[in-house]
């Protein structure tokens, strides 16, 4: 098989997103813990919450389903997007509404609630693309070394032909596709923490109505993610939610400094 190296415009690419995914949550704990105090309890609470309930609880009835329902599900794009969608707000805002209700029952306040954002955030980035760029550049390395022959011999004909066709996207995307990854994990950090904001306020004031919205929004972002992505340039949708999360962290940055505002003149 006849391959190319990976260009250096694609591993600068590989890097900057790796950055993005490894030193954007650890910077903004350290950021937010030194203006403000937060405990890193928090931040592992919300590390823990994903993992559990995204990573394991999610995953089980996702095996489930497709399981049981296979094709007529995968098949259907807008079943498909509907289910995704509900399973991830409802699994995950469930486990951040558990986590700050009973593991941070004694240290709620506003301050946390963002660094539990951080680190629910924060991990998913860790963990889903940070996990797969080292990788990436780990293979990148082989390939460009000369090495991806070798692998590929010790194979039978079908395995290497299905490796063969994952590794050319290495060297066969342009750039831009490497680092859309990192922009949409700044949008997903950034609206785990508008989102762990309405769930504070949920448990903080009792009002389950925060709760609802979150679900709804998580809904609403991971149905429109599958539904977009089929019809538009993954370039434009990474635009569409950065818009859309900016204008949900600037709301909750205005309600944050109101109650802080309130509570300074209590």
């Amino acid at each position: 098989m006849e391959y190319q190296v990976v260009s250096a415009a694609n591993i600068a690419a590989m890097i900057v997103t790796l950055i993005i995914c490894l030193g954007l949550p650890v910077g903004l704990c350290i950021f937010w813990k030194l203006k403000t105090k937060a405990k890193l309890s928090a931040f592992f609470i919300g590390c823990g919450t994903f993992f559990l309930f995204a990573l394991i609880l999610e995953q089980i009835l996702h095996i489930v389903v497709l399981s049981t329902l296979g094709e007529r599900l995968t098949g259907n794009i807008w079943l498909y997007a509907i289910y995704g969608g509900l399973a991830a707000g409802l699994f995950e805002e469930t486990g951040r509404f558990l986590a700050m209700r009973f593991c941070m029952s004694k240290s709620l306040n506003r301050q946390n609630a963002i660094m539990y954002g951080i680190g629910h955030g924060g991990i998913e980035a860790i963990l889903i693309t940070g996990m797969t760029y080292i990788s990436n550049l780990v293979l990148t390395i082989m390939i460009n070394s000369g090495g991806l022959d070798a692998m590929l011999a010790v194979m039978d004909e079908s395995t290497a032909a299905a490796t063969y066709e994952q590794l050319s996207q290495l060297w066969e995307l342009a750039p831009s596709a490497f680092l859309m990854a990192g922009v949409e994990r700044i949008s997903a950090i950034t609206l785990h923490i508008a989102l762990s904001w309405l769930v504070y306020r949920a448990v903080k004031e009792k009002k389950p109505g925060f709760y609802a919205l979150a679900v709804g929004i998580h809904f609403l972002v991971d149905a429109g993610t599958i539904l977009l992505i089929q019809i538009i340039p993954v370039e434009a949708l990474e635009g569409i939610l950065l818009a859309f999360v900016a204008v949900l962290i600037i709301c909750v940055i205005r309600n944050y400094r109101r109650e802080e505002t309130a509570g300074d003149l209590m």
